[in-house]
């Protein structure tokens, strides 16, 4: 009797690890039009469940509310909201297939218990005809179990195309002119003399050889030297230093080649496949596509935590990163003239936040402030902008714009935006955290530039320029310079 107790046991714990792997197998998660490969052989499955929505924008929502999503899209004035009909129409097919399999297989199951039953009472040629009912209704589950999934990789793709929904506080507006200023700090300085361009200001105190960074990797591309080498370098320890010692950020140091999972995960993919440096491991073009150069850390820090459940007691995280920065479409804008406004490759430090919903909005106000602490200590005249609701980027729900004034360009340069993209970055790279109540619900996830290096620069020697030719180093930078002027 033991032994037998033993056995039924097993067969109980063996026949549910076999139901959690089929299940683990059947759970697709959408990525750029093709089905990840799943975790086969883990019965736990931490990465994909059943409660995975696809990676977009909540579905539940826009069944239920279709309007207000409709009129929320319509808000961009990218024309996206004339997608919700079709969409609607795939997830209905999509729902209406799935049901009449499920019909189907609960079909079959009660013919099967009658085929026993036939069988006991040797009515066998009864059990036949019903055997035959099984495989006809099988082959019909197999068919609509493959319609159904042709039906969800279109409606999918469609969702993987549609932007976040601005929140309701974002004032609408079609372009960067309908941005309202939220502040300024400080004033324009006024120079006794013309202030020089920094192109001007780096060729003479040979911080930055423009020729020769053309000569190494064309157009787009910054050779920094001596001074100006050190100069950078500074900005960045003193931005990483200010975040996790004041502002309470952990630092992180991310791969700078990610897989397309973790561009779409943040909303960089599909939409902006094409403007992204692509990776190739020597001859082997099969390879190509498989890694990309990162254009922000926002990419590889954003995505640490993606496919993973997080306690609510973890909540808030604050992460901040250096990381190089590669963006094949900066040479749209005529990067070919010289200087370092629009570049191809450029430093920068990224704040990440991962919060609950709850306090999302008051995080994005305390990673705004923090941006701005930079530019502050470092003495620069700025002003803050609120991006409308046609200039907002794509996975955004909310942003705010610091615009940095550099004298020798004339204008305000943008050195930081910082967003909140509510739950749609989590919801794409299926991050949950589990509330006290036991529910598995999905972070919100905010990012900011802390700021980005080459404009901050360029503000920095264009501000902080004498009238002999040399640069004042700001107190802060001061420290780790080792000298309080340039020249």
């Amino acid at each position: 009797m033991l032994i037998s107790s033993i056995k039924r046991v097993w067969l109980v714990s063996r026949r549910k690890q076999a139901i959690a792997r089929e299940r683990c197998r059947k759970t697709r998660a959408f990525r750029l039009g093709e089905f990840l490969p799943q975790l086969e052989g883990n019965p736990a499955c931490p990465a994909f469940t059943r409660t995975y929505n696809a990676p977009m924008l909540d579905i539940k929502l826009i069944r239920e509310r279709p309007d207000f999503v409709r009129q929320r899209l319509t808000t961009r004035g990218a024309g996206d909201q004339v997608h919700i009909d079709e969409l609607l129409a795939l997830d209905e097919q999509r729902r209406k297939l799935l049901a009449e399999a499920e019909s189907l297989k609960a079909q079959r199951n009660r013919v099967s218990k009658e085929i026993g039953v036939l069988m006991g009472m040797k009515k066998l040629q009864e059990a036949e005809i019903k055997k035959k009912e099984i495989a006809e209704a099988g082959d019909q589950i197999k068919r609509l179990d493959k319609q159904a999934a042709d039906v969800e990789e279109a409606r999918n793709k469609l969702m993987l195309r549609l932007p976040n929904l601005p929140h309701e506080s974002v004032p609408p507006g079609k372009s960067a002119e309908d941005n309202p200023v939220v502040r300024v700090h400080g004033e324009k300085l006024a120079f006794g003399f013309k202030p020089k361009s920094h192109v001007e200001i780096c060729e003479k105190l040979k911080l930055i050889d423009f020729e020769r960074a053309a000569k190494l990797s064309g157009s787009g591309f910054v050779l920094y030297t001596n001074w100006g080498a050190k100069l950078e370098r500074a900005l960045i320890q003193f931005m990483l230093d200010l975040h996790t010692r004041e502002h309470g950020y952990t630092e992180v140091s991310p791969p700078f080649l990610v897989g397309p999972q973790c561009l779409e995960g943040v909303g960089q993919f599909p939409k902006f496949v094409d403007q992204y440096y692509g990776v190739q491991e020597g001859l082997d073009s099969s390879t190509l596509g498989k890694l990309y150069l990162i254009p922000t850390a926002e990419t590889p820090v954003a995505n640490i935590h993606r496919e993973e459940i997080l306690q609510e007691r973890q909540l808030p995280i604050y992460y901040c990163a250096y990381t190089p920065c590669f963006r094949g479409e900066a040479g749209a804008a005529g990067v070919g003239t010289r200087g370092m406004i629009r570049v191809h490759q450029f430093d920068k430090v990224e704040l990440i936040k991962i919060v609950k919903p709850e306090t999302s909005y008051e995080e994005q106000e305390k990673m705004l402030a923090n941006a701005e602490r930079v530019l502050q200590l470092l003495g620069l005249h700025y002003r803050v902008v609120q991006l409308c609701t046609g200039d907002m980027g794509f996975a955004s729900a909310k942003t705010y714009d610091i615009e940095v004034w550099a004298p020798g360009q004339g204008s305000y340069l943008e050195v930081s935006s910082v967003s909140n993209c509510e739950d749609f970055q989590a919801r794409r790279m299926n991050l949950r955290f589990k509330s006290e109540s036991d529910e598995n619900l999905f972070p919100h996830v905010l990012n900011g530039s802390g700021t980005a290096l080459a404009r901050v620069f360029v503000a920095l020697v264009e501000t902080h320029q004498r009238e002999d030719g040399t640069l004042s180093v700001p107190p802060t930078l001061a420290t780790y310079l080792k000298t309080d002027r340039i020249h």
